[in-house]
């Protein structure tokens, strides 16, 4: 409640502040937020009392209404009107009485009443209320609809310990080493953990990796090659001026394009750090290379690591290191199943690798909470076409010859295909909620093809909301917004000293930006948003997941007949007219009765 209760003061400060005129005209429907005023000619007070005591009581100046200022001095409203000079703005005019004033000091003083309100309206921590085992919603979800849950295994029901990450690294470097003869001097570089970030893209022909957002356009000062930023300059003349990456180069439905590979899942991370060193290793030594080849290479080498097994048993031999989560795994599977919920798995891992993590996290009768099991998968292709027929494994883990006529709870199935999956369950629609880390390979065609309810499992929002909750992140992105705000309201004065203060403003925007940028990640910043713009990992969340939560540890903190209800944002041309929007950093256009006189 602090943070709306603030976020409303702030929000009706910054509108009876604006352009110290009163709006043209409002709804008398919103009075929480303005007051219908009547001027008569030279009157200097406003005959509602409360919007002086309002205005007292944010330390500020009155607006125009009930200020003391003259009238000589405001924008003429109402009454008889004195002489006036036409203003031109943004291609049209309006009249106003005011004198010619210094412009500098003018501008100088709206930032410092903006700064000031931006300080003192939000006091420390008071936003301190994200949480982060949280369940997000892009859609409406009734869970008392969702009679099926079901789960993908790795990085869903068992989440991993950086530890593994390192491991990865390690091995597909060597095998760029020994397998395919790359130089002995990339093993000196060890795994960098905070280096790469999930869903960044990486030029392949260029040998760049980079964070785009979800028009396509690429963040300058996040992109690199090697371990080392490339200027501006030098991005925009390797993309012919712009930093706009084309739409056929990016448009491959799970993630890749002809030239352009986006790295989607948390088990990318290890791939994506290898490739920057790789590039760093030969760029350092002036060795000329082929980036094609370059990321052929680590690609295969890094499917290596799991063709052959060598996660699956370095984490089958010291599970304790590796998995996380282990006693809230089992508490959602038994309370969902205790409700009366049936449950299933779909997994591309094998069956000897998901039955020693379920039976290190449920115990050894894990089966008995799933109504079918389905190991290797081949998932996107299992939901996408309907090649591959089920085939039966014993309690060895072998295959079965027996034709597939039902699936059977307490049986394990490999490969088949959704098709016949929801012909032998006739589970559809959205009484079905399916959780699944990977945003194209589990969630995406379950959502536009088959109507399931998604939920996408997305650990990285526990770094992020703790920094969204710190005051540091606060008090920078209420005064980015505010001071972009007043960028836009200002841009109307071309003068000379106005130029120079504008500048000095954007500099001082881009230096805001970096900032918040840097606390969540010094290279790419945070996965969801390139300074104000979602990301492409962000556009893709929301398309393809109903909810999206941490962990399934989430669904813990909720009954089970609880609705999801997405939060109305308002759009570009709405005003932020209901509570949840008036919180911090919400405010998109704070001098709201200034935009009414150029629009």
């Amino acid at each position: 409640m602090a943070c709306k209760k603030v976020g409303t003061t702030l929000g009706r400060a910054l509108w009876q502040n604006g352009s110290r005129t009163p709006p043209l005209s409002r709804s008398s429907k919103i009075i929480n937020f303005s007051t219908s005023r009547e001027l008569k000619s030279g009157e200097k007070k406003c005959k509602d009392q409360s919007c002086e005591s309002n205005c007292r009581s944010a330390s500020m100046p009155l607006p125009a209404a009930c200020s003391s200022t003259p009238a000589a001095q405001r924008h003429q409203v109402g009454g008889k009107k004195g002489p006036e000079e036409p203003l031109t703005v943004s291609g049209r005019s309006y009249s106003s009485t005011a004198p010619k004033a210094d412009h500098r000091t003018y501008l100088w003083a709206r930032y410092n009443e903006m700064k000031r309100l931006v300080h003192d309206l939000i006091p420390p921590s008071v936003c301190n209320l994200l949480n982060s085992s949280t369940i997000y919603a892009n859609n409406e979800v009734s869970l008392a609809e969702v009679d099926i849950y079901g789960f993908d295994y790795d990085y869903t029901l068992a989440l991993y310990s950086d530890a593994l990450n390192t491991m990865i690294y390690n091995t597909a470097r060597d095998f760029l080493i020994e397998h395919f003869k790359y130089p002995e001097g990339i093993r000196k570089y060890d795994y960098i953990p905070n280096f790469a970030a999930r869903g960044l893209h990486y030029d392949i022909q260029k040998g760049l990796l980079m964070k785009i957002d979800a028009f396509h356009y690429i963040q300058l000062g996040t992109v690199y090659r090697g371990l080392n930023p490339v200027p501006d300059e030098e991005v925009l003349r390797l993309y012919g001026g712009t930093h706009h990456v084309p739409l056929q180069q990016v448009s491959g439905f799970y993630g890749k394009g002809p030239k352009v590979k986006q790295f989607m899942d948390i088990f990318s991370i290890p791939e994506m750090t290898l490739l920057a060193v790789a590039n760093d290793f030969f760029i350092s030594n002036d060795i000329e290379y082929d980036p094609e080849h370059l990321y052929k290479d680590v690609s295969e080498a890094i499917g290596m690591v799991h063709i052959k097994g060598y996660m699956y048993k370095w984490i089958m031999q010291d599970l304790e290191k590796y998995i996380l989560g282990r006693d809230e795994t089992y508490a959602v599977l038994h309370r969902l199943v205790s409700h009366g919920k049936k449950l299933f798995l779909i997994t591309n891992s094998p069956f000897s690798f998901v039955d020693k993590g379920m039976r290190y996290m449920v115990g050894k009768d894990w089966r008995d909470f799933f109504d079918v099991v389905i190991v290797q998968a081949d998932k996107p292709h299992f939901f996408n076409d309907c090649v591959k027929p089920f085939r039966r494994l014993d309690g060895n883990g072998d295959l079965q010859w027996d034709k597939i006529n039902s699936l059977d709870k307490g049986q394990i199935y490999k490969q088949g295909n959704l098709y016949d999956f929801l012909r032998l369950t006739g589970w559809r629609g959205s009484s079905v909620l399916y959780f699944g880390d990977h945003l194209y390979s589990d969630l995406a065609d379950l959502m536009l093809r088959h109507g399931w309810r998604t939920g996408a499992i997305v650990p990285e929002l526990d770094l992020e909301t703790k920094v969204v909750n710190t005051e540091q992140y606060a008090q920078s992105l209420t005064w980015l917004q505010a001071l972009t705000g007043l960028l836009e309201r200002m841009q109307m004065h071309r003068d000379s000293q106005s130029r120079e203060v504008l500048q000095d403003w954007l500099k001082e925007r881009e230096e805001l930006r970096l900032r918040t940028k840097n606390l969540f990640n010094p290279q790419f910043g945070s996965i969801f948003r390139t300074c104000h713009n979602p990301t492409y990992f962000s556009r893709r969340l929301c398309r393809f997941s109903d909810v999206y939560m941490a962990s399934i540890s989430c669904l813990l903190n909720y009954d089970l007949s609880y609705t999801f209800y997405p939060r109305r944002t308002p759009l570009q041309h709405e005003a932020p007219l209901w509570m949840d929007q008036l919180c911090t950093g919400c405010m998109k256009t704070p001098f709201l009765e200034e935009m009414a006189h150029i629009r």
